[in-house]
């Protein structure tokens, strides 16, 4: 019994302790919102405001009758969003956000799959030295390959275009470890089956692989939207127009044009914040699941 109590008392706390954690984790989050909706003039206010008017005072305003002044919270703090998609080009920038996300995420999974694939199951000559050969250039820091990569764009003449931003996105060298060993541990038989029934490799690895493989996929997808979604020194190097500006760079010449309006800095971080929370409560069940195979099998 005692044994029971003390088990139970240590995952109580357990609990406990990771609940504190997650709180501290997500006030930075918490406090772009915050600031996002507060009145203009209390954005800078000493000691800040923990609890934006607009949240402690609307209700109140509404039950007395005073619906103008309700009115005028919300107004105002909705006022930076606003001047936010009047006076900047937030929307350009967060479409070209989405379309380079998208389709890098759609290109990593794609062509990252296919090379795990090859990997698992495939046996051909050099075979292991070609993939830690490919797994040792994650050891490079990416600053050393911009000057290359830039490089290579300027000669491809697509500087300044969103492809000089989306193509070495396209692939992943941690995507192709990870699937890879996902589907290392898919039983073999199950390919041999699907080759007895008729289907070709593609067919295998599309019939097959893939459905098996959705954790991992689900898993890589998260990562490789995040990374490109939130991407800024290459988009920064390599496009100079604004009109192709992915939104963290657009924030960063917002920021530099109003280094005191905290408040539309804020609202533009809010704005995006959304997408990747979207994205990550969508597709948590299997980020979690993936997650958890791969410490389990890998």
């Amino acid at each position: 019994m005692k044994r029971i109590r003390a088990s139970r008392l240590g995952l109580l706390l357990m609990y406990a302790v990771l609940t504190i954690w997650a709180v501290i984790s997500l006030i930075p989050l918490y406090w772009v919102f915050t600031t996002a909706f507060q009145q203009p003039n209390e954005v800078q206010i000493m000691p800040p405001k923990f609890i934006p008017t607009v949240v402690s005072r609307y209700l109140p305003l509404r039950l007395t009758g005073q619906k103008e002044a309700a009115q005028a919270l919300v107004d105002g703090a909705l006022e930076s969003f606003r001047l936010l998609f009047q006076r900047t080009d937030m929307v350009r920038w967060f479409m070209n956000s989405a379309l380079i996300a998208v389709s890098a995420t759609a290109g990593v999974l794609f062509l990252d799959s296919m090379a795990a694939f090859s990997f698992a199951k495939k046996q051909f000559p050099g075979r292991e030295f070609i993939f830690w050969l490919m797994i040792s250039t994650m050891m490079i820091p990416g600053q050393v390959l911009l000057v290359p990569m830039f490089m290579v764009v300027r000669n491809l003449g697509i500087v300044n275009t969103p492809w000089a931003i989306l193509l070495p996105q396209l692939s992943m060298v941690f995507g192709v470890f990870l699937l890879r060993q996902f589907m290392s541990t898919i039983p073999s038989e199950l390919i041999e089956a699907a080759r007895i029934d008729g289907a070709g490799e593609f067919g295998i690895y599309w019939r097959v692989m893939l459905p098996l493989a959705k954790p991992g996929l689900a898993t890589l997808g998260i990562l490789t939207f995040s990374a490109s979604w939130n991407s800024f020194l290459w988009p920064l190097i390599a496009v100079q127009k604004s009109e192709w500006f992915t939104l963290p760079v657009g924030l960063k010449t917002l920021q530099d044009q109003n280094l005191v309006n905290y408040g539309l800095l804020m609202s533009g971080a809010a704005v995006a914040a959304v997408p990747m929370i979207i994205v990550f409560l969508s597709f948590q069940k299997y980020f979690i699941r993936g997650l958890t195979l791969g410490g389990v099998k890998g």
